[in-house]
């Protein structure tokens, strides 16, 4: 990721194995986001695939104010601290945009 204050996004792919564990992790997530500066832009379930193959049924898109946002968050205390939540309730990966 570049030094420079470009926003940045990532975006989680999901497949949902535990439905109330995953409410849980859920409803504790924007606690993790809000120091960062983070905001929810979408949690959706797939509708269907158009082109191409995608294993997941659940995608999440958050913005960040910039990439050292998204790597302030992903290593926090307070996010580490959900990932054993989150790996109990669904298969989940994480990709990194700058915007």
């Amino acid at each position: 990721m570049s030094a420079n204050n470009q926003a940045a996004c990532i975006i989680g792919h999901i497949t949902v194995h535990d439905g109330a564990k995953w409410d849980q992790y859920c409803a504790r997530v924007p606690a993790t986001l809000a120091p960062f500066g983070a905001s929810l832009l979408l949690r959706g379930r797939r509708l269907r695939v158009l082109t191409g193959q995608h294993s997941h049924t659940d995608t999440v898109v958050i913005r960040f104010p910039d990439a050292a946002s998204v790597e302030g968050w992903y290593a926090s205390t307070a996010y580490h601290a959900l990932i054993p939540l989150r790996d109990a309730a669904a298969d989940v990966t994480i990709v990194a945009f700058e915007t």
